[in-house]
């Protein structure tokens, strides 16, 4: 199952008791500050959930699985998600999977 945008204001409405405009405001402001830090190249980290970082992938030679033919693939920032311990122990423990 996906968690999208419009489930996460739900339960904040039901939950919180913020009202559904102040839920879906409070979201949509979370969501600028992520956007706005990453774009700055900085690090967000959430105590117990994880760390986003923006890492530099260098240019590489690539290959289209079509056509087989050779191409560049440029430079570009990509955004990595590193799980906090305290997550990772929760996942495994309640999968199953220790």
């Amino acid at each position: 199952m996906t968690l999208s945008k419009e489930d996460i204001i739900n339960s904040i409405y039901s939950q919180v008791g913020m009202s559904k405009k102040q839920s879906r405001n409070a979201i949509e402001s979370l969501l600028e500050i992520i956007k706005h830090t990453l774009e700055e190249e900085e690090d967000i980290l959430i105590s117990g959930f994880g760390k986003f970082m923006v890492k530099h992938k260098a240019a590489r030679r690539g290959r289209n699985p079509q056509t087989a033919e050779d191409l560049q693939l440029r430079a570009r920032r990509v955004v990595v998600f590193r799980i906090s311990g305290i997550l990772r122990e929760k996942i495994n423990t309640a999968t199953g999977k220790e």
